[in-house]
């Protein structure tokens, strides 16, 4: 079997910590649910609000209802710091429930990789704000 392998690696550099982000932030902007699972663990841990998430297949679940729930889904994720294997991301997203309103949500995520670059552990605090149509930056 193939070791999996997400690039670029731990240790990080300022350089090859932005890059990570902006892959991240780009595969969530896909919206789906299994490219975005690919970048982490198989026993990822997430603490995301108050839900507690293991795994790739749980992730690929959560992902999935979200998307079901947050119709015109845009991120944008900032570099906040770096060490080692980990990086601290500052986040806004923003989006319409069922019902149309929008909302902007701000948050911040601490994430841990392995050696082969793909993240053990997501750990996410969000706060959700609703928005007028003209109030939206995304």
């Amino acid at each position: 079997m193939a070791i999996e392998k997400r690039f670029p690696l731990p240790p990080f550099t300022e350089e090859t910590a932005k890059e990570k982000v902006q892959l991240a932030e780009d595969a969530w902007n896909s919206q789906n649910p299994e490219k975005v699972s690919k970048a982490y663990t198989i026993d990822t841990e997430w603490r995301n609000r108050s839900e507690f998430i293991n795994g790739r297949e749980e992730v690929v679940a959560f992902l999935t209802k979200k998307w079901k729930q947050e119709h015109n889904y845009k991120l944008k994720k900032d570099l906040w710091a770096f060490s080692d294997n980990r990086i601290a991301v500052r986040f806004e997203y923003e989006f319409q429930n069922e019902n149309g309103q929008w909302f902007r949500a701000y948050g911040n995520e601490n994430w841990e990789f392995n050696e082969n670059g793909l993240m053990k552990k997501r750990y996410a605090s969000i706060n959700d704000a609703p928005i007028n149509i003209a109030d939206k930056k995304l």
